[in-house]
């Protein structure tokens, strides 16, 4: 069927909802019509597309094969219309540059250099939303997203590749002062240490790729978030391991130390997201100009 035989919409519309609620009289009265109207528009679809859509029964109707094979593809359509309808409406209303992101990154990275963002672009609001886990991220009520993820393959996505960082252990002065200057599986048993259970395999990604044995002891603290386990850090609870990004700040200012001179690759890479028909927004440019900017002094001062 070329493009301008594409049925009616309020056809198709009466089908979405009535495959969908497999009723018509529940499909009338989401669209505000009659379930006689409703009826009607299937008929005339059934009658465009040569097949027939809904098997009529007592109380409701049910797909045909035609109908059931039909319905996935409306329903998607109906879909991205609304979606592309509250971008739009969002995009409209409101200039700010909506970011989202984990809140360790936001809290430990991002916030602390927004200054610098503000003062080259001081006419830009940015709205920053934290999630915990890439699962909450939503990049369609959001302009740009900032990831970790070992697979960038979202096929409707640009992904700005950031930083590929190490990862090691962590700990305030006071904790180090406890292993006495030595490393190895002899210090790992003499102090606590922390975790995330949302990321288990930090401390056994560390451990094999420096070699080091397991100390065997039990971790008794597990967190949800890096942003929790480096506060338990920076409180002097034990030992977190951590992305070097992450840390650098604390460790710069003394408040925590890397008492092992080993350093892992953490697995993945972390990345700047956007829409792909997005990528040249000005303001999404902008931001990912200077983002990029940033982690290259990052990298730079490591």
């Amino acid at each position: 069927m070329s493009r301008h035989r594409i049925p009616p919409l309020g056809s198709l519309r009466a089908f979405e909802a009535s495959a969908r609620l497999l009723s018509f009289r529940l499909a009338g009265e989401e669209l505000g019509v009659t379930q006689s109207a409703i009826s009607h528009r299937i008929a005339e679809l059934e009658s465009i597309l040569g097949v027939k859509l809904f098997e009529r029964l007592p109380r409701g109707v049910s797909l045909t094969d035609a109908g059931t094979l039909y319905y996935p593809y409306m329903q998607e359509a109906f879909e991205k219309i609304a979606r592309g309808t509250a971008l739009i409406n969002r995009i409209g209303t409101s200039d700010d540059l909506a970011l989202e992101t984990y809140a360790t990154f936001a809290m430990r990275w991002l916030i602390p250099r927004l200054s610098d963002f503000r003062r080259i672009n001081p006419n830009l609001a940015i709205r920053i939303g934290t999630s915990q886990l890439d699962w909450e991220l939503n990049i369609d009520r959001s302009d740009i997203g900032i990831i970790h993820t070992t697979r960038p393959e979202r096929l409707n996505l640009h992904y700005r590749l950031l930083i590929k960082p190490d990862m090691f252990p962590v700990c305030s002065p006071s904790m180090a002062a406890r292993m006495g200057g030595e490393t190895g599986t002899s210090a790992l048993a003499k102090v606590p240490r922390l975790a995330l259970y949302t990321a288990p395999e930090d401390w056994s990604t560390w451990l094999e790729g420096t070699g080091t044995a397991d100390s065997g002891r039990s971790i008794t603290l597990k967190f949800d978030t890096y942003l929790a386990a480096l506060q338990a850090a920076l409180d002097g609870h034990g030992l977190a391991v951590a992305p070097d990004f992450l840390v650098a700040d604390d460790l710069r200012a003394g408040r925590l130390v890397a008492p092992f001179a080993s350093r892992v690759p953490q697995p993945g890479a972390w990345y700047l997201i956007c829409r792909k028909e997005r990528v040249n927004e000005t303001r999404i440019k902008q931001f990912e100009r200077w983002l990029v900017e940033q982690f290259s002094e990052t990298a730079i001062s490591a």
